[in-house]
């Protein structure tokens, strides 16, 4: 009797317990089918135009496409969201579901009814692209995160986070080219951590599919460069006792064939992306995008200057975690190899102006900077890049705060218990847990800094949410005993509670806007020539 007890009163205290009472399947199916009821109560049935942005230019570049032109929309560039959507309208048009699959099936804007009815079709059918790759991500995620930590019920509260962060909740309604580039980061940092953390004979193999992802998602999106900058800082403390090389990679003979055959794939791979390398480094080509070099009058510096910085984080964790020579070596060529094959991708449906932006990535990126950061850059004012930089940080420890400055991001709260967080693991002697959330807290807030010249949108939270939410998940999965605390519990509800009320405010506020459509007509005349719309005079409208 009094264990039985003892036993009762102990899952009463246990937080976790109570924050997830259907078990882990049960969770992520909760997750999801919440996931799902947001998207139709506030995305699915919203008027077409609304969000616009980018929502227009995505079906617009896959209408085009489907009338045999070239990609249309090559900014960001959005490559995998245009390609998914004109699959997704071919599909949807050979099952009899899609009229409007096409740029010539959308009816002349001057018969508005017709022209309201397909372009409603039409957007409804990409927002449908948008939430399965959501869900699909979200799953994807929850698989990843369990390998990560070793309570599934810190998994659970972990995926949780990620489903009802800002980006994510926002993203999987919109068509939106982050989603698809900030989750594949995402992913490739969980990978790594795994890989960090225990060592595999099939390791190098592991890194080279984060290397690939990383690649292919700044293929959709070439902001997350600044993500993948950070990593072989990110990855130094990831490291355990696990970390040291299995006996078979440990300078072996079959080590030493593994790393020749790699350095032989690396090699070919290498050889066959360098036709888009070389297209991506192309004068014509930059000065048609409107490029300029950032650093010494040449394209080409800093993106050697990655490489080099990732080989020297990759050898300094290996020296760091008793990684051998051979393991070294052979994951170095893995990942020359994944990435020359993941840039080949571009093959698919070749375009100049996704292989410039995806080899040029800042470059681009400063093409969409404010007017104070593009002349520091472009003056070489260091003084004036600093004082930006730190203006950013400030902007951005503001939004963190929630009082100096509202934000629609659940993760700051978060952040509220992960500062206080790292202060306890230090205290307590946990130097290397401490270290990875400090790192990641601080990965954060750089990259949102910089993201303030863009106005640091909702659609950009889901970049650096992963980081917070990891920082979080490491501390809280090391310190699980704090789960028995009295607070704990509620804390717990009250985040809970937090994330989908904040998640849920941009969707509902879009739901409720009563403001017209007449903005598009902005930048329609730009990204959509070819598609006149009704409330527009430019470009005119044919019969």
């Amino acid at each position: 009797m009094t264990t039985a007890s003892s036993s009762n009163s102990t899952g009463k205290r246990d937080a976790f317990s109570r924050l997830t009472p259907f078990g882990w399947n049960g969770g992520i199916a909760v997750i999801l089918i919440g996931l799902t009821l947001s998207f139709f109560l506030a995305g699915y049935f919203v008027i077409y135009w609304r969000n616009a942005d980018m929502d227009f230019m995505i079906v617009y570049s896959a209408l085009a496409m489907n009338d045999g032109k070239p990609q249309l929309f090559v900014d960001h560039p959005a490559y995998f969201t245009i390609l998914s959507v004109k699959a997704w309208f071919q599909a949807m048009h050979a099952l009899g579901l899609l009229d409007a699959w096409k740029l010539s099936s959308i009816p002349s804007a001057l018969n508005l009814p017709a022209f309201d009815a397909a372009m409603t079709s039409a957007i409804r059918a990409g927002r449908i692209v948008a939430w399965l790759t959501g869900i699909a991500f979200v799953a994807i995620y929850a698989g990843l995160i369990r390998r990560v930590v070793r309570d599934w019920r810190v998994a659970l509260l972990t995926t949780f986070a990620f489903a009802f962060s800002g980006g994510v909740a926002v993203q999987i309604r919109i068509l939106r080219s982050e989603m698809i580039a900030g989750c594949f980061f995402a992913f490739a940092m969980l990978v790594l951590v795994i890989a960090a953390k225990r060592a595999s004979s099939r390791r190098p193999l592991a890194i080279a599919l984060a290397a690939a992802l990383c690649v292919l998602g700044m293929e959709n999106k070439v902001q997350i460069i600044l993500l993948i900058a950070a990593l072989p800082v990110l990855m130094l403390p990831m490291g355990s006792a696990e970390s040291a090389s299995v006996p078979v990679w440990r300078n072996t003979s079959s080590a030493w064939v593994w790393t020749i055959g790699l350095f032989i794939a690396a090699a070919v791979a290498l050889a066959l992306a360098l036709p888009i390398i070389r297209d991506g480094f192309d004068p014509v080509a930059t000065s048609g995008a409107s490029l300029k070099p950032l650093l010494l009058g040449h394209f080409g510096v800093y993106q050697a200057a990655l490489l080099g910085w990732i080989a020297v984080g990759m050898i300094a964790f290996a020296a760091w975690w008793r990684i051998s020579i051979a393991e070294t070596l052979a994951s170095l060529f893995a990942v020359i190899a994944s990435a020359s094959i993941a840039l080949l991708v571009l093959n698919i449906d070749y375009n100049i102006g996704n292989v410039v932006a995806v080899i040029n990535p800042i470059e681009k990126m400063l093409v969409f900077a404010d007017t104070p950061a593009t002349s520091a850059v472009d003056g070489g004012a260091l003084l004036a890049s600093v004082k930006l930089l730190f203006d950013g940080v400030v902007s951005v420890l503001k939004r963190y705060t929630f009082v100096l400055f509202t934000s629609p991001r659940p993760t700051v709260f978060l952040v509220w218990l992960i500062l206080p967080g790292i202060v306890y693991a230090w205290r307590r002697g946990e130097r290397q847990v401490a270290l990875q959330a400090t790192l990641l807290l601080l990965a954060a807030i750089g990259i949102d800094a910089l993201g303030v010249r863009r106005g640091l949108k909702t659609e950009y939270f889901i970049f650096t949410d992963p980081l917070i939410i990891l920082a979080g998940a490491l501390l809280l999965d090391r310190f699980d005993n704090l789960r028995f605390a009295k607070w704990a519990y509620p804390v717990g509800a009250a985040l809970i509670v937090a994330h989908v009320a904040l998640s849920q405010a941009e969707p509902v506020k879009h739901v409720l806007k009563k403001s017209g459509p007449e903005y598009i007509c902005e930048w329609n005349q730009f990204y959509e020539p070819e598609l006149p719309l009704p409330w527009c005079d430019l470009p005119p409208k044919k019969p």
